[in-house]
């Protein structure tokens, strides 16, 4: 009997994915453990694994679809057999709820009105014969797009999410004038993006939305919306306090030298944000308080230590975590580190590899910087920001000038945990191991 593959939650607060791509067609064969899709949370791309093993018999839910967990999406059996049993696909109950849900359910008795809106959405099927996928809808809405002026090119014509992004932007504002008056058009654009965005983020008053030949309106993608989201999450409501201090690196660049030196062909190298990660880590141990997550009237303090180590993707932000960063040697975290980082630039990391952090650290080194201040990823009590070693001239123990590399950390801090003076003995302590790197080995 056909076994059915489900949408997974790939993490805590995971309502729903979008799936991107998938990777297994109808009558492929497969195996338990095999990718067949790729799914588009609001934290990163992420591959899915199939839970059953044989061929993929059918594709419940079609590539662009914003689909809720626990959704079926895909049947799995032996090649030939009958799948019209099963009929998963009334499960994709959420996936209208947000827009025809109100027009629809009350004409219906109290548990059928779900399941007759559920086919609709299924098919992406519109009023006027107009067919698109629920996240081309909600691209158009945002957008302003009348979706009837959109050629389609999915199967049957159904319009998807390239074709409302490719969508000429000098054809939008022919649209916009007649769907509402001049007055209206403004607040009208506005009001419709607020609903499905978090509360705290109102939408900004920043007139109507551009138009024309010369920009290029680009909607906000699920990583990118979470981001603003927990941002302005932690500038309101989190007091931030911010201390900094230089550190002297040039004992910790010789170490590594040496170590990388000593590797074998093929290692992974140690690089300084993994010593910088080590040296968090082993600082945490000596302040618990701020290895701590801030929930209101109570605070949760970790006992173990799991870095989240920020990466730069084209599509905003993510965390790759190293676990028990204090336990684990640092040859062998530098082979995770670059692993998970290069998994994550490729959309391939796993959920367990962005989750848990208890402390994160922002590195701008590389890019040359000198020094900045990194907001807190709420809850965690705090955040490290790396600026760049660079050589610079200091004055010698003998009063002479010299030349010595330095680095500059800040430390951010959520007032409501801790405060300055705990701060400042967090990096005076991390400061000693930094200038005193072979600690970091033992």
């Amino acid at each position: 009997m056909a076994e059915t593959i489900q949408m997974p939650k790939l993490g805590f607060d995971m309502a729903e994915g979008t799936l991107v791509r998938w990777v297994k067609k109808v009558g492929d064969p497969i195996n338990k453990g095999d990718v067949i899709a790729e799914i588009e949370t609001d934290k990163a791309t992420i591959e899915i694994e199939t839970t059953a093993s044989g061929t993929i018999l059918k594709h419940l839910v079609n590539e662009g679809d914003v689909v809720p967990v626990g959704t079926d999406i895909a049947l799995v059996g032996e090649p030939g057999e009958a799948t019209a049993g099963a009929a998963p696909a009334a499960r994709p109950t959420p996936e209208v709820a947000p827009e025809p849900a109100p027009a629809e359910a009350p004409a219906a008795a109290p548990t059928q009105p779900a399941v007759a809106v559920q086919v609709k959405a299924g098919d992406g099927q519109l009023p006027g014969g107009v067919k698109a996928s629920p996240l081309a809808r909600r691209i158009a809405r945002d957008k302003g797009l009348d979706l009837s002026q959109i050629p389609g090119s999915g199967p049957g014509g159904r319009i998807v999410r390239r074709d409302v992004e490719g969508f000429a932007p000098v054809q939008a504002p022919a649209a916009l004038p007649k769907a509402a008056p001049a007055p209206v058009t403004a607040p009208a654009v506005a009001p419709a993006a607020a609903p499905s965005a978090a509360p705290v983020t109102p939408p900004p008053s920043f007139g109507p939305l551009p138009e024309g030949p010369d920009i290029e309106v680009i909607p906000t993608s699920k990583l990118r919306g979470r981001i603003g989201r927990r941002m302005v999450e932690a500038k309101q409501q989190v007091p931030h306090f911010y201390v900094t201090t230089e550190m002297d690196v040039e004992a910790l660049l010789k170490l590594r030298q040496q170590l990388n030196a000593s590797l074998e062909e093929g290692a992974a190298k140690i690089s300084v944000n993994d010593m910088i990660v080590k040296a968090t880590a082993l600082t945490l141990r000596k302040f618990p308080n701020l290895n701590s997550h801030f929930y209101g009237d109570r605070i949760v303090r970790h006992k173990r230590i799991h870095i989240g180590i920020a990466v730069a993707l084209e599509e905003g932000l993510i965390n790759v975590v190293a676990r028990d960063a204090d336990r684990t040697a640092l040859g062998t975290m530098a082979a995770q580190n670059k692993d998970m980082v290069a998994r994550a630039r490729d959309g391939k990391v796993k959920p367990e590899e962005i989750e848990g952090a208890t402390f994160t650290i922002s590195n701008l080194g590389p890019y040359d910087v000198d020094q900045f201040i990194a907001i807190i990823n709420p809850p965690e009590a705090g955040i490290l920001a790396i600026g760049a070693a660079k050589q610079v001239p200091v004055v010698q123990p003998d009063g002479t000038l010299g030349v010595s590399w330095r680095m500059k950390v800040t430390i951010s801090v959520d007032h409501r945990i801790s405060d300055g003076a705990e701060a400042a003995r967090f990096l005076q302590e991390m400061k000693k191991l930094i200038e005193n790197p072979m600690s970091l080995l033992i």
